[in-house]
């Protein structure tokens, strides 16, 4: 049942859900760890760079950071409902906290080496499979069932907006304070999100233990999806944006060093402007976006995010790179919504879990991706890779798409 800070039920509203106390405290150590987490990427292929100057390299921090996502997440869902939810991710984020902090020590002393980077990018990784599952499933106890979808709009309103702010920090903290400062920052930012997550009453979260077998319910959840070809159509979709589109953000340090002569700035504005187009897909979506019309945004989208990373891949000039990356943003941000937004609307609620689960994937699969891309750049050059990567977006998004629709 979900929480209810208050015996009056306020108005629906734009911002109805921060009427609940607890769903405030929630979104603002959920802010603290979305600027923190943007920064945390962008620290470690930044430093993978200065350290190696290798795009193979790069792509092993990105397999790192998000491979234990391929083969926990859907364990984590399970984790999630036999547990006390907000306990574990007091947990997760401390421990969050820890190897940011510890990252900086390293980079501070001289002492930080590729292997330690990736090392503590791997441990990130296993905590992020369970920390995920773990905070999606806490938000429907933070308010009334009537106010959850203003609650989650405002959730995703947070993830953009942090790819905007995060990527605005970067330059100047690492001019300012180093490299090692990003991560003290970030370690700073998780000690934030553990004392707000540590002041929700942890009562309404704890997970029901009257459950199958765990091989069980992933079994079943299995089966579930082979049965749709809408489902699965939809699922490759996530995971094929994830192998050849998310993992574009992998080669970024090149083409902001190499590609584009510039730097730590170059680099800091590239990310700026994939935030500031991310923020705007997801504002369009807000005010435009209607499910009927989900299947041509899919399409619209998919082939813009390819079209998007083909035309920046051949870009030398910093204004034109920074133009077609704000797009590609945007339509990398509205192009992932929109995928949720179409499984959400087809799935069965006993099955919703595993599902969404098992969607994550597509998130996890950009570890493949950035690995990928990053080999590709290390045997030939990062602007081809990343032509490689918009071409099978665009074409993959078109094909999956009308075989989810005709499945439908």
């Amino acid at each position: 049942m979900a929480r209810n800070d208050s015996s009056q039920e306020p108005a629906a509203g734009p911002l109805v859900a921060f009427r609940y106390a607890s769903y405030r405290l929630f979104w603002i150590g959920n802010a603290f760890s979305n600027i923190g987490i943007w920064a945390l990427m962008a620290g470690r292929l930044w430093l993978m760079h200065q350290l190696t100057d290798s795009p193979l390299m790069l792509g092993l921090v990105t397999f790192a950071g998000l491979g234990p996502i391929l083969l926990l997440s859907m364990w984590g869902g399970v984790v999630a409902d036999r547990v006390n939810r907000m306990r574990l991710v007091v947990t997760t984020r401390a421990l969050f906290a820890f190897t940011a902090l510890l990252t900086g020590v390293l980079a501070a002393t001289g002492i930080i080496e590729p292997w330690q980077l990736i090392a503590i990018s791997l441990a990130n990784g296993v905590l992020l499979s369970f920390d995920i599952p773990c905070r999606q499933a806490i938000i429907p106890n933070l308010v009334p069932r009537q106010h959850l979808m203003n609650a989650v709009v405002l959730q995703s309103l947070l993830m953009s907006g942090s790819t905007v702010i995060g990527p605005f920090l970067f330059a100047p903290l690492v001019n300012a304070l180093g490299i090692e400062g990003v991560f003290f920052f970030v370690g700073a930012m998780y000690v934030g999100t553990v004392v707000m997550f540590a002041l929700v009453d942890p009562q309404p979260h704890i997970g029901d233990r009257k459950r199958t077998m765990p091989w069980t319910d992933l079994t079943e959840g299995f089966a579930y999806i082979r049965g749709s070809t809408t489902i699965i159509s939809l699922v490759a979709l996530g995971i094929l944006a994830g192998i050849f589109g998310s993992s574009f953000s992998t080669l970024l340090p090149v083409f902001a060093d190499d590609v584009l002569s510039g730097g730590v700035e170059t680099y800091g504005n590239l990310l700026l402007a994939g935030g500031i187009g991310g923020l705007g897909g997801t504002l369009f979506l807000i005010l435009f976006g209607r499910l009927k019309d989900s299947a041509l945004l899919q399409v619209a989208t998919g082939l813009t995010y390819g079209i998007g990373l083909l035309l920046f891949a051949q870009i030398t000039y910093l204004p034109a790179s920074l133009s077609f990356i704000l797009i590609v943003g945007a339509a990398s941000t509205a192009f992932g919504t929109v995928n949720n937004t179409l499984l959400q609307s087809i799935v069965h609620d006993e099955f919703r879990g595993r599902v969404m689960s098992i969607h994550q994937l597509g998130w996890g699969s950009s570890a493949i991706g950035g690995l990928l891309m990053g080999s590709l750049a290390e045997a030939v050059n990062a602007p081809f890779a990343l032509s490689v990567s918009g071409v099978a977006v665009a074409l993959g998004a078109t094909v999956l798409t009308m075989s989810a629709m005709r499945g439908r």
